[in-house]
């Protein structure tokens, strides 16, 4: 009835209880178990990624500290961020700035940002919201935001997390700071520098080195990224980020490029504007003028490039911005 240990086979070696798996399992590395922790599996140190929203999350603190120092933010500020991903650089926005309002798309951040931010939260020092940054309306920020498409304009009811208000449209000074998706950096140029109503002060932005290379024009070539950005700002070049710097590490290096003064511009010239850009460069080895032959008729070419002393060879490439203001202002007269 009483079972003997057997010396013999060793059974003493195993005491009589805590037999559970807490301590008794033996971590197979062929599963890679003996990598993780017991715990700390927070989505700060344990969230993967998503490469369909574009996370490569920035973790170099002077690069943090430069985006917000290129913001020049001041403590009446309020400052919209695109994706805050863990939080890194919300926490240094939320160090300088009255207010942030938080958009990001993956809801396990969410939650890991509420819980991170639980304090500033509560007294309304930061506003999370759930969605897509370009379904987003500057209109809205008036003591707290909200997401519109559709519905009465000009009064919208929202409670993302919570956070329950109405909110009349009113226009509100703000500042875009942010580490964005690199695969939508079109999107939000187009987005926040061409908004109509409310456009931000200044945005400051990591994106790909070769894109803000382009912007500042670096080859003293134009392109109509770089004439879009120079129409309603004054871009600035702030500093290279190695592709090290960022888990995880995506494939080219970034750069953060900061565009100032960010004003509106009449509709009628930046529809023409556009139009002529976007013509003048359409092949991009043809001359300006030969370009210009499917939007302009052959008296006015004539007449521009005589009046403005252009180069009958010049490429629009190598058309300064200034020169590409008063080409417009002269069609303006003439079209």
């Amino acid at each position: 009835m009483i079972h003997k240990a057997k010396k013999s086979l060793g059974l003493k070696k195993f005491p009589k209880q805590n037999f559970s798996p807490e301590t008794f399992h033996k971590a197979k590395k062929s599963l890679g178990l003996n990598k993780f922790p017991k715990q700390n599996f927070s989505p700060e140190t344990f969230h993967k990624a998503k490469k369909s929203l574009g996370q490569n999350f920035l973790k170099s603190q002077v690069a943090l500290r430069a985006l917000c120092d290129a913001g020049f933010i001041k403590d009446t500020d309020t400052v919209v961020e695109i994706g805050p991903g863990k939080g890194a650089l919300t926490a240094h926005l939320l160090n300088k700035a009255k207010q942030v309002i938080a958009i990001e798309m993956d809801h396990d951040l969410i939650e890991h940002l509420q819980e991170k931010f639980q304090t500033e939260i509560n007294e309304g020092k930061l506003i999370l919201i759930e969605g897509d940054c370009l379904d987003f309306d500057p209109l809205l920020i008036q003591g707290g935001v909200a997401l519109s498409r559709g519905g009465n304009p000009e009064l919208i009811t929202t409670s993302p997390f919570g956070y329950s208000s109405s909110i009349r449209r009113r226009e509100n000074s703000y500042k875009l700071i942010a580490n964005i998706p690199y695969n939508i950096t079109g999107l939000i140029l187009k987005k926040f520098l061409e908004e109509e109503d409310n456009k931000p002060e200044n945005m400051v932005l990591v994106v790909q080195k070769e894109v803000a290379e382009r912007i500042v024009c670096r080859d003293n070539k134009e392109s109509i990224l770089s004439l879009s950005v120079k129409l309603f700002s004054q871009p600035k070049y702030i500093m290279k980020i190695s592709k090290k710097f960022f888990s995880p590490a995506p494939a080219v290096d970034s750069a953060i490029i900061a565009m100032y003064d960010i004003k509106s511009v009449e509709k009628n010239f930046t529809d023409l504007f556009f139009k002529i850009i976007k013509k003048s460069f359409a092949h991009k080895r043809k001359v300006l003028k030969k370009n210009l032959e499917s939007v302009l008729q052959k008296e006015q070419i004539e007449s521009l490039f005589r009046e403005l002393k252009l180069p009958l060879q010049v490429r629009a490439e190598d058309i300064p911005y200034e020169q590409w203001l008063n080409i417009v202002k002269f069609l303006e007269k003439i079209v």
